[in-house]
C-alpha cells in the first residue's frame, strides 16, 4: 500500500496501548508458568538493539493442528515421520521417537507452544503422566487462543478482540496499520469466523457472524479472503435461496456490487490474477470463495481416503495466500498477514482422518507456497514466518485400548493406524516452527520446558514481542 493512503487511515478505534495490555496480562497458575515471576515481556530501554526485527510477519495457524495431525499426513506421504510418542503414562520415561522432516516447515526452528484460556494452565509433568489430563481443565477455544496470538492477552472462550473483562485491545493487524504497514487475513473457512476475526474485530460473542463480518469490513485491512458466500453450498453449488450465515444481505449486497473500499474476488480465475501478481496499487481486496463454509473440508460424499471424493472447483488456500502476499507486500514499510488452515480443526471435531489429511496437505502447499513467496519477494532478513496451530482438536494418536501412548503406524498411500481420544479440543502443547528476521527473540522468549516436546513459550508471546518490542508506536 502506498504511504499517502496508510497516512489517510484512522486508528481511533484502538483504545488499549502497550501500558495498558502490559497491565491486563494475566497468566495461568501452574507448572512451569513463569509469566507472573519473570520479566520476559519487559522490553525497556535496557534492552540490546535488535537489528533484526522482522519487517513483514507471517502467521500461519494450522486451526486445531497437533503433532499427529502432521505427523498422520507424513505417514501417508512417505511412510515415516516424527513426533510419535509410545509407552505408559510416565513424564521420567516417554520421550519423541525419532523419525525424519517431511514438509517443508519441519526443517525450521522449532518450539512447542501452550494454548490455555485465561485462568487456565499448562503441568508439563501431568501432561505425560496422566493420558487423560490435556482432555480437561481450562481448554481454550479458537476465539480465545485467536485473541491470545493476535493481542498477547489472553481471553476467555468465545470472545474476540476483548480481555477477559470485555475490555476492547489492540491486536497485531491494527498495530501494523498503526505503524504504516498493510495488514489482512485469509483463511480457508469462512473469513468472519473466529481465528481471521481476532485479528480484525472486536466482539464478546464469536457466533455474532454479521456483527464481526460488518466491523471487519470497516475495518483497515488491505486483505480479507476465505469461505462465507451465502449463494453457494458447501459443494459449490448455487443455492436456490440464500443462505446469509456469515454475512449478512445488507453487507454481502454492497460488498459485491462494489459499495465498499474493497475490490471484491470470487472467480477461480480472479484470485489466480492476484496469485500471479497482477495487482492494483492502493486497491484493497475482498475474497470470497464460492463456497459456504470450507473450501473442501464440507462437500458432498464419504471419504475413506483422502481425495477420494473430487473435489470442489473452488480456489485453494495457496493460492489466495499467495495473492494476498502480492497485494500486501507492495508496502515498502512491510505488512502483517494472518493464514489460517482452518479445516483442519473441523475434520478433528468430526474425528475424519482422511479428510484431516486432506486440509493438513492443503494447509502444508500453503506454507511451500509462502515460503516461495519470501524468498523470491522477500529475504528470510527481513520476514518472519511462524507455522503453528491455536490448539489441537480432536486428541489424534496411535490406536490402544489402554490410556497409554501409542504410535501412528502406516504405509506411504495409507490412512495410517490410528485412535481420536476427543471429540473436542486440548489441551496439548502445538508445535511451533518458525524462521527468518526475529528468531532470536522468539528463542530467548522461552517460558518453560516439556519433558517431551522440549521448549516452549506461549500463545501470547508473539504478539507481546510484536507489540512491546519489534513494532513499538513513537
Amino acid at each position: 500500500m502506498a504511504l499517502s493512503r496508510l497516512a489517510l487511515r484512522t486508528v481511533a478505534s484502538v483504545s488499549a496501548s502497550a501500558v495498558v495490555l502490559a497491565g491486563l496480562l494475566a497468566p495461568g497458575v501452574g507448572a512451569q508458568s513463569s509469566f507472573g515471576s519473570s520479566d520476559l515481556f519487559n522490553f525497556g530501554s535496557t534492552a540490546p538493539e535488535v537489528p533484526s526485527a522482522p519487517k513483514n510477519i507471517i502467521y500461519m495457524i494450522g486451526d486445531g493442528m497437533g503433532y499427529n495431525h502432521v505427523a498422520a499426513t507424513n505417514l501417508f506421504e512417505t511412510g515415516q515421520t516424527k513426533y510419535q510418542v509410545e509407552g505408559e503414562a510416565n513424564a521420567e520415561t516417554l520421550e519423541e521417537l525419532p523419525g525424519e522432516a517431511v514438509q517443508v516447515y519441519e526443517d525450521f526452528n522449532k518450539l512447542a507452544m501452550t494454548t490455555y484460556q485465561h485462568g487456565g494452565a499448562y503441568d508439563p509433568i501431568q501432561a505425560w503422566n496422566d493420558h487423560n489430563y490435556v482432555n480437561t481443565g481450562s481448554i481454550t477455544d479458537s476465539a480465545a487462543a485467536g485473541t491470545a496470538m493476535a493481542t498477547g492477552v489472553k481471553t476467555t472462550n468465545g470472545t474476540i478482540g476483548l480481555d477477559h473483562e470485555d475490555n476492547r485491545i489492540e491486536n497485531t493487524s491494527e498495530r501494523a496499520v498503526s505503524v504504516d504497514k498493510a495488514a489482512g487475513v485469509v483463511s480457508s473457512v469462512p473469513f468472519s469466523h473466529a481465528t481471521p476475526a481476532a485479528w480484525a474485530a472486536h466482539n464478546a460473542d464469536r457466533n455474532d457472524y454479521h456483527g464481526v463480518a460488518t466491523e471487519m469490513l470497516n475495518s483497515d485491512l488491505d486483505v480479507i479472503m476465505g469461505a462465507g458466500h451465502p449463494l453457494y453450498d458447501d459443494s459449490n453449488n448455487l443455492r436456490d435461496t440464500p443462505r446469509y450465515q456469515y454475512i449478512s444481505e445488507t453487507d454481502f449486497n454492497a460488498l459485491s456490487t462494489g459499495e465498499t473500499d474493497f475490490t471484491y474476488v470470487e472467480d477461480n480465475a480472479d484470485f489466480e490474477t492476484l496469485a500471479n501478481g497482477e495487482v492494483e496499487e492502493d486497491a484493497q481486496y475482498f475474497g470470497l470463495a464460492k463456497v459456504a463454509s470450507t473450501l473442501q473440508q464440507g462437500r458432498a460424499g464419504f471419504s475413506d481416503a483422502p481425495y477420494s471424493v473430487p473435489q470442489n472447483d473452488v480456489i485453494d488456500l495457496a493460492t489466495m495466500s499467495q495473492g494476498a502476499l502480492n497485494v500486501l507486500g507492495q508496502d515498502e514499510d512491510g505488512f502483517h498477514l494472518m493464514i489460517e488452515g482452518g479445516a483442519i480443526d473441523w475434520t478433528g471435531h468430526a474425528n475424519d482422518i482422511s479428510r484431516n489429511i486432506e486440509e493438513q496437505q492443503d494447509f502444508n502447499k500453503a506454507v511451500e507456497a509462502v515460503v516461495d513467496w519470501v524468498e523470491e519477494n522477500s529475504s528470510w532478513d527481513e520476514t518472519l514466518l511462524i507455522v503453528t496451530a491455536d490448539h489441537e482438536t480432536g486428541y489424534l494418536s496411535g490406536k490402544d485400548e489402554e490410556p497409554n501412548w501409542k504410535a501412528l503406524t502406516g504405509e506411504a498411500g495409507q490412512v495410517p493406524a490410528h485412535g481420536w481420544y476427543s471429540g473436542n479440543h486440548t489441551n496439548q502443547v502445538v508445535p511451533f516452527f518458525f524462521k527468518g528476521a526475529g528468531s532470536e527473540d522468539i528463542k530467548a522468549a522461552v517460558t518453560g520446558t516439556d519433558p517431551v516436546r522440549g521448549d516452549f513459550i506461549d500463545n501470547i508471546t508473539i504478539a507481546r514481542l510484536t507489540l512491546d518490542k519489534w513494532w513499538t508506536k513513537d
